[in-house]
């Protein structure tokens, strides 16, 4: 299973945060990646400055030709038509993707065109994954730690629980 997480928290020229998001789903239904499914939309404290504009994200499984090398390239293109800016860590964004599972395979690579880390580090702490994940696969289990959706859920702090709405 390939899952994607699709993240935004400032408007981009496709309207708020969620219809972004609605209008990136449009980038991966095509003749090499199409969606199989999608989660709800989630509303989070972005991190770590919870001052900055809340995020919205969504989680899709996908099947795709692409090597995971491929799909991340194909991602940051994608990004790019949403005027997707890198110039500070964790500052707000119209579009942020990752890949979060790419068939349960642990893959690193690192060179001068691409910096790839799937699963995503800090996946296993993130309510705005994991909730979505859970969403579309109740027996998904970390690549990371072989935890089981459910029991990675239950880690999380309370704050964290708390802080999560579906929208």
């Amino acid at each position: 299973m390939i899952l994607l997480s699709l993240g935004s928290n400032l408007p981009s020229k496709f309207g708020d945060s969620k219809n972004t998001i609605l209008k990136c789903y449009e980038f991966f239904n095509n003749n090499d990646i199409k969606i199989l499914k999608k989660s709800s939309f989630y509303e989070t404290f972005a991190i770590p400055n919870k001052s900055d504009p809340k995020f919205v994200n969504s989680v899709i499984s996908v099947e795709t030709k692409f090597s995971a090398e491929e799909l991340i390239k194909y991602i940051l293109k994608v990004e790019e038509k949403f005027d997707r800016k890198r110039e500070q860590i964790n500052a707000p964004r119209t579009c942020d993707i990752d890949i979060l599972d790419f068939n349960s395979e642990i893959i690193n690579i690192f060179n001068k065109n691409i910096s790839l880390e799937i699963p995503h580090p800090r996946l296993e702490q993130r309510s705005f994954v994991l909730y979505p994940i859970r969403e579309i696969d109740k027996n998904w289990k970390s690549p990371l730690s072989g935890k089981k959706i459910d029991q990675l859920i239950e880690n999380l702090d309370a704050e964290t629980k708390k802080n999560i709405t579906i929208i």
